[in-house]
């Protein structure tokens, strides 16, 4: 039997990126697309609980591509594997994301965020970004995630990992090679832009240019920017164990009485 790759996004089942990675993995399994019917980008890992979901078949000719949900990335993978999927998935991969998920970006970014559910949920998962916000070139990023995607299948994860890929947008003969990175701090200079709207009311515009020069050597976004596929394992105990030991030098186990 082979194996069974889910595919999820968070720019909409309508995203080219997503339409090359489903294609390339195809080569590799049996796939089934599940993503948001419209972009959810930097939704983080939002759940939808006020509301009911819905999933809507989308066809490619006379062909079923997928299924549309009206939700959040992370709703695709835990109504993917919790009632839609006869079976659960060998594998997640997130993506194609244009623009890099490096950094602090990492925490904002919906596409992060579905291979973090999976993760959760017990599933291998790779979540892949393209370092560029306008190339259309999906298709380097897509060999590079078949790639990866392969080894895990073959080698597996480690309870609770997931793979953070972002691939230089190059062609696949001028990529250095890959760089098992850690994830970076850098992240945006952000700005926040006041208007008025017709009726006198002020609104706001959040943005701003991404910062990652300063950032270290052994980091996704510097390896990134010399030209070398980033490959980050992340999980999701956020848990600082040095912190832990620094904390317990402080007596808070003692205060309570004190407060």
């Amino acid at each position: 039997m082979k194996p069974l790759i889910m595919i999820t996004n968070d720019d909409g089942i309508n995203a080219p990126g997503l339409r090359v990675l489903a294609e390339e993995a195809a080569k590799i399994g049996d796939i089934v697309v599940i993503a948001p019917e419209s972009e959810r980008s930097a939704v983080g890992h939002g759940i939808t609980l006020n509301r009911p979901l819905r999933a809507a078949r989308v066809h490619r000719g006379e062909r079923l591509f997928g299924y549309a949900v009206d939700g959040t990335p992370a709703d695709c993978v835990k109504l993917a594997v919790k009632s839609l999927l006869a079976r659960r998935p060998d594998l997640v991969v997130s993506g194609i994301n244009p623009g890099p998920n490096a950094g602090i970006n990492v925490i904002y970014s919906g596409t992060v965020s579905a291979a973090v559910e999976a993760a959760i949920m017990g599933l291998p998962a790779l979540a892949v970004s393209l370092d560029s916000f306008t190339a259309a070139e999906f298709e380097t990023a897509a060999r590079v995630a078949r790639c990866l995607a392969e080894t895990i299948l073959q080698k597996g994860l480690p309870a609770g990992v997931l793979l953070n890929c972002n691939v230089p947008a190059l062609p696949l003969e001028q990529i250095k090679g890959i760089r098992i990175t850690r994830q970076g701090t850098a992240g945006y200079r952000e700005v926040i832009e006041k208007r008025v709207d017709p009726r006198g009311r002020d609104y706001f515009w959040l943005g701003g240019d991404l910062e990652f020069s300063k950032e270290g050597d052994g980091t996704d976004s510097r390896a990134l920017a010399r030209g070398w596929v980033s490959v980050t394992p992340l999980r999701y105990d956020l848990t600082d164990d040095d912190a832990l030991k620094v904390l317990e030098g402080w007596g808070i186990a003692n205060l309570l009485p004190e407060c």
